[in-house]
């Protein structure tokens, strides 16, 4: 048996690519500083915690690049997907879970394989021999970013990421609340009816706008600077952006019938997504902020229908810390100046739950076929994996690099067969050709 391969963070990716890596017949420790270190956005010390969304965003395989990477990750064998469906709740398109049932049972999973030992505490220096996967997240502790910093020259980048609040389903008032998905998307009726929608009128959505840019805001630390991720923009950043930026966001009110009044278009919605499979929680879509605790309540009880909620968790605001990746990491996602030092999931800039697991994934099989005397390289740019690793390890423009979701612009165009192809025949091509390359790829990996 080789010797151990060593994962730091034991989040998305770092349990993605313990479990990879065991598959293999290569054994694991993973070192989490979590509970004994906390930090600002986790509450517990179980793997794969959800801090932001419960969402892994569309399920679509044919039409989104996010269903075509949870359709790789399901074929390689990943743990976070399996998991992810097995406590998936009704969502539209999307998959989402109950967060806490889905990282209880990730832990449980890695806690029961026999090759895994956990080692606890804060690994805050990079180790100069083993095999090592760095996979600590966006909130990587002080001392280590301190460490990774004067081991490779080069200043961390940082943006700044915001939580959602989450609501007591029992205390929104479903006279004026409806159960609807957006266009009654979903196979069932549970999925078409996921989401709980709150109605304005264009003076209740004025008045909550005058609000949210009036309210109280969390302030930044002496040295920091407010550069958010597009996809996670605090809600009262878009409404300085234009009054009308959040209807033409998360509060847009398209493909949605008011069940009480269906004569009324209105003229914004809020949507709540259930948060667990109780459904006695649920998190208000797209309402990431950095307002203060008591702003929150008195802005959000503006909203019709939450006039009387009771809040189980605030939203709030933490510092992602990720590296220059196309400059520091090879397509082995190796460092380049120490290859013995892998790095995984959201530290090496992608963004989003599936995409950092999804870099776990790849870490973790690299790192065995490496234990085990082979090479393997990334899957094809075709694939959704191959496009992101493409993209942080060179695609991307280094000094302009920032977070980035996965997408169909990172993947090569696809030939056009007899003229221009529209989006619903070239999403499905892609697609297509994604799959028959993974396929072809795990058949080697």
């Amino acid at each position: 048996m080789s010797d151990p391969i060593h994962i730091v963070g034991a989040g998305m990716a770092g349990s993605e690519a313990a479990w990879q890596i065991t598959r293999a017949g290569v054994p694991v420790v993973i070192h989490e500083m979590r509970p004994e270190v906390g930090t600002f956005a986790h509450r517990t010390g179980d793997c794969a915690e959800m801090v932001c969304s419960n969402s892994f965003r569309s399920d679509d395989d044919v039409n989104n690049a996010v269903g075509q990477l949870h359709w790789e990750m399901r074929a390689a064998d990943g743990l976070i997907m399996a998991m992810a469906d097995r406590y998936r709740l009704p969502a539209g398109g999307a998959l989402a879970v109950d967060r806490d049932a889905f990282s209880a049972a990730v832990t449980a999973a890695l806690r029961a394989e026999p090759l895994v030992s956990f080692q606890p505490g804060e690994i805050d220096a990079l180790p100069p021999d083993g095999r090592w996967i760095f996979a600590t997240g966006p909130l990587t502790s002080p001392a280590l970013g301190a460490a990774i910093r004067a081991e490779t020259g080069a200043d961390a980048l940082a943006f700044f990421d915001a939580i959602a609040p989450i609501v007591h389903a029992d205390t929104v008032d479903m006279s004026v609340a409806w159960r609807q998905s957006r266009y009654d998307k979903g196979e069932t009726e549970d999925e078409r009816t996921a989401y709980l929608n709150c109605p304005m009128t264009r003076d209740e959505y004025e008045a909550f706008i005058d609000a949210l840019l009036a309210a109280e805001k969390t302030e930044f630390h002496e040295g920091e600077t407010a550069g958010y991720f597009d996809g996670c923009l605090p809600i009262e950043v878009m409404a300085e952006r234009g009054r009308e930026t959040l209807r033409h966001g998360p509060m847009k009110p398209v493909g949605l019938t008011n069940a009480h009044k269906p004569a009324e278009k209105p003229y914004a919605v809020v949507q709540l997504r259930r948060d667990n499979a109780l459904g006695t929680l649920y998190n208000i879509v797209g309402f990431q902020t950095k307002m203060k605790y008591g702003a929150q309540t008195q802005v959000f009880r503006m909203i019709p229908g939450l006039e009387n909620a009771s809040f189980a968790r605030l939203g709030g605001i933490h510092r992602n810390t990720f590296l220059n990746s196309p400059t520091l990491i090879d397509d082995r996602l190796r460092l380049r100046a120490h290859p013995h030092l892998r790095f995984a999931g959201q530290v090496t800039g992608v963004e989003g739950y599936v995409e950092s697991a999804a870099m776990g994934l790849l870490a973790g099989r690299m790192a065995a076929a490496e234990a085990l005397g082979r090479d393997l390289g990334p899957p094809p740019q075709t694939t959704a994996m191959g496009a992101l690793v493409h993209h942080i390890t060179g695609g991307a423009e280094a000094k302009s690099f920032q977070p980035m979701n996965v997408n169909f612009g990172l993947f090569p165009p696809v030939e056009a067969r007899g003229g221009r192809r529209g989006r619903k025949d070239r999403y499905p091509a892609y697609t297509e050709r994604a799959k028959q390359d993974f396929t072809a790829w795990l058949a080697t990996a």
